[in-house]
């Protein structure tokens, strides 16, 4: 395991943080509230009220780092905000098939590296989409899909307008 992400896990790992939604009040949500302003995704008020424009900026930036865009911060959500960055997300290479490819296809396109209609099917056309990508992010162009291309697309989504 990379030193960067062994420093993640264990951070996140001591994370114990409630379960928020929209509604709640304290603290907590004030913790949120500047975690989400530091990650670009809330400009709101500082004020430990849990509203419907903290509960936008949770779906936003849920949406950048790959979670169910459901609002509520959960365990994942508290760790992504904590790193910055995504995580749970599988080691993708070509061959394989699912959820977890059509997520990729989807980001891909977004870059313009993919211009077909995600089918969830790792192959050429998706391995080339994803070399290209690295290649222009200054990753290694393996065509691998690890924690380093996860957060490229990440950073990328997070720079378009209206997502």
């Amino acid at each position: 395991m990379p030193a960067t992400q062994s420093n993640q896990s264990t951070a996140t790992a001591q994370l114990n943080k409630p379960i928020l939604r929209l509604g709640s009040k304290g603290t907590a949500v004030t913790e949120l509230q500047k975690l989400l302003t530091a990650r670009n995704a809330y400009y709101g008020a500082i004020d430990g009220i849990f509203n419907e424009e903290v509960e936008y900026a949770v779906i936003v930036f849920q949406n950048w780092v790959f979670l169910k865009e459901d609002g509520i911060v959960g365990q994942l959500t508290w760790q992504s905000l904590y790193t910055g960055a995504p995580v749970n997300m599988p080691v993708l290479k070509r061959g394989m098939q699912g959820k977890a490819v059509v997520t990729l296809q989807n980001a891909l396109a977004l870059t313009g590296n993919f211009q077909q209609e995600a089918n969830g099917i790792f192959g050429p056309v998706t391995e080339a989409g994803v070399k290209s990508f690295q290649r222009r992010s200054g990753l290694l162009a393996d065509g691998i899909v690890g924690e380093k291309t996860w957060y490229g697309l990440s950073k990328f989504k997070s720079t378009l307008v209206g997502c």
